[in-house]
């Protein structure tokens, strides 16, 4: 692992001359011509991890790859925050004719994480975008050890094993208000008449934990205003995989009279979206506007995931790179939402949802935010019952 580090770091200088820092990348946003890449050309050279990469990317003329991307345990075509991350990424690589590419580690282990960062620097990246908490401890390590190559973290910040976070000037820390995003789509799920939800989270990470405590808090807040009650199946799988057993268990729910559940958590999601299309009942989405996979799809809670990657690598090529400081995306600065253009709600308008979003962006609505606990126990609700499974 030392040995493989050291190799990036000592190809990392030899080329320093030929490149410049972060604040200087306007300066250098004339890349060469995009040319396809071929399945064995780049890979060649690479460690045999690689050979599982997706080959949808853009080399420039001498092979290299200025922009790129490490995704976290999922894939990149997870539809949720690899693919979002990756999409924002490319449009901004397309638009402008930069080269790009994106690298899967074969561990999700920080010194995994470090190595494939090291291999993509190693391949000529300038800015490389690394989506999930999972990255907080490898950004907080690399930041330091290339100090001329910028990093965008997106959902968390820097910091080491022992919790001390720091964020360099070649950092651009990105967080999300996923709790007012899982509130709108709680909210519309009750105002469009359904009562029996349910939510099945992946692990139960912060951004997660915030997802489920706002989807409870919308539904019970528009369970208030309807006089009605609403019933919450809630469980954490445990991981972001799609694996039978969350297909069950989310069948199971549907079987016994849930409606609509929200899947959270990369490809736990899929698990979810299979049992509804088999129970032809509801599906909520995350992250991304997941409507095109599924017709069960009737709206997602999103964070604009590829709009803010976009922004960070535009900032990057301005010479504005907003390093050494947290972005946070919310419903005030329209980093969050549902798509209403592409949802299903039979009731819930577009009326609805743009003065739930104005009181909400406005700060006249708050939200309580998850605590260790995670199991939605601390919330006070006043017209619904949340069922935890363990």
């Amino acid at each position: 692992m030392k040995s493989k580090i050291l190799s990036a770091l000592l190809c990392v200088s030899m080329i320093a001359v030929m490149l410049t820092g972060c604040g200087n990348a306007s300066q250098e946003a004339a890349p060469a011509p995009e040319t396809e890449s071929s399945a064995d050309g780049a890979e060649a050279e690479a460690p045999a991890q690689e050979e599982e990469q997706v080959t949808a990317s853009e080399a420039s003329a001498d092979g290299s790859y200025e922009l790129a991307l490490v995704t976290d345990l999922g894939t990149i075509d997870d539809k949720s925050f690899n693919q979002g991350a990756w999409e924002g990424m490319e449009r901004y690589a397309k638009e402008n004719n930069i080269s790009y590419k994106y690298y899967q580690p074969q561990e999700g282990t920080t010194d995994s994480y470090i190595e494939t960062i090291g291999l993509a620097i190693e391949g000529g990246a300038k800015l490389v975008v690394c989506p999930g908490f999972l990255f907080e401890e490898p950004v907080y390590i690399v930041q330091d050890q290339y100090p001329e190559v910028c990093f965008i973290l997106l959902d968390g910040e820097p910091h080491d094993a022992d919790y001390n976070y720091k964020t360099n000037d070649n950092v651009m820390p990105i967080l999300f208000q996923e709790d007012q995003a899982g509130y709108l789509a709680g909210y519309a799920c009750v105002k469009d008449g359904y009562t029996k939800l349910g939510f099945m989270g992946g692990m139960a990470v912060p951004a997660v934990i915030r997802y489920g405590y706002g989807f409870v808090q919308g539904a019970d807040a528009a369970a208030q205003e309807m006089g009605v009650d609403v019933e919450v199946m809630y469980n954490y799988t445990g991981a972001f995989a799609a694996t039978p057993e969350a297909q069950a268990m989310a069948a199971s729910w549907y079987q016994n009279g849930t409606e609509v559940v929200f899947g959270c958590g990369g490809a736990v999601g899929n698990s979810v979206m299979a049992a509804a299309e088999e129970a032809g009942a509801k599906f909520v989405g995350v992250d991304v506007d997941q409507s095109p996979e599924s017709e069960t799809v009737i709206t997602s809670a999103m964070k604009e995931l590829s709009n803010s990657v976009y922004e960070g690598v535009k900032q990057f090529y301005a010479g504005s790179f907003p390093g050494g400081s947290t972005s946070v995306f919310t419903a005030e600065n329209d980093g969050v939402g549902l798509p209403m253009d592409t949802s299903k709600f039979e009731t819930f308008s577009q009326a609805d949802y743009d003065a739930l979003f104005a009181k909400l962006s406005g700060g006249e609505i708050t939200i309580q935010n998850g605590t260790e606990d995670s199991t939605t126990a601390d919330l006070t609700l006043a017209k619904t019952k949340v069922n935890f499974v363990e």
